[in-house]
């Protein structure tokens, strides 16, 4: 009877525990975000959204960031995902297995300034791309890389090897198994490989700078060079000597906040969506 005493005891003292530190997360991030939009929404006007004079307006740095968001994913959700659908369903050699991932490992541990090293002499300078969006986001795909493989593969341990095999004993080919089931199944896992990619893009400050550079100009193409919000964020902040100038500083900041939670919330739904429309088809 002590022992089921003792036993249950510990057990609600970790639950205390455990719920303890999910109050401490989930407060922590209501307030820095909260902190920050309350900092920055008096300078959160119309004007300071659309100008495209830099002085006054974050527009071009916003299209730039867009730009490099866009082109990055549109770079590396694609192999991430082929990547992690052959480490999951048709690598068998246990070498190449292990290759495959620390290879993987290895890119997610290089410092950031070494990717930005690496796209400003090969990107920028041997493709002869410049100082530009493409060689920026190029860049940035290759450091999203090992989060997309990552998390899809996981995902993709997660759907139920009946769920393969049911579809297979119906007649279909593999290809038809992996488009039609596994991959909807494992869209949940997806998704957060996305929202994890946007983030790290989003915030990346050091490849951005040495590839896509701090040019103050509405971009026109994937071949100009921009500054995106991050970049503008640390040039505002090292160069404020007034207030009006720290002002505009927190402003930036709530923009990139707000344009983060938009894009994940974005994401969620479209996924949401995706999803009923698969599950009506069945």
């Amino acid at each position: 009877m002590m022992r089921f005493i003792s036993q249950q005891c510990r057990d609600n003292a970790l639950w205390w525990v455990m719920a303890l530190a999910t109050v401490f997360i989930l407060l922590t991030l209501v307030f820095i975000v909260a902190y920050v939009i309350l900092q920055g929404a008096p300078g959160l006007t119309w004007t300071f959204l659309t100008s495209t004079d830099w002085r006054v307006g974050v527009w071009p740095m916003l299209l730039t960031t867009l730009y490099v968001v866009g082109v990055s994913l549109l770079v590396s959700l694609p192999i991430g995902i082929i990547t992690a659908v052959f480490l999951n369903e048709y690598a068998r050699n246990p070498k190449l297995k292990r290759t495959i991932r620390l290879a993987v490992e290895t890119l997610a541990g290089i410092p950031s300034i070494i990717y930005g090293l690496f796209g400003l002499l090969v990107f920028c300078r041997i493709l002869g791309l410049g100082q530009s969006i493409l060689a920026g986001s190029l860049t940035l795909s290759i450091m999203i890389l090992p989060v997309v493989i990552t998390s899809t593969e996981e995902a993709l341990k997660t759907v139920p090897r009946s769920f393969r095999e049911g579809s297979l004993a119906l007649g279909t080919t593999k290809i038809q198994t992996l488009w039609n089931v596994v991959l909807p199944s494992a869209l949940p896992g997806i998704v957060t490989a996305v929202i994890l990619a946007i983030g790290r893009v989003v915030g990346e400050s050091a490849p951005v700078l040495l590839t896509v550079g701090i040019a103050k100009n509405v971009p026109r193409s994937v071949m100009d060079s921009g500054r995106t919000l991050t970049i503008h964020l640390y040039y505002l902040t090292k160069e404020a000597v007034e207030e009006n100038a720290f002002q505009q500083a927190f402003a930036t900041a709530a923009i990139l906040v707000v344009f983060v939670i938009v894009l994940n919330s974005v994401t969620r739904a479209i996924t949401r969506k995706y999803e009923k429309r698969i599950g009506s088809a069945a």
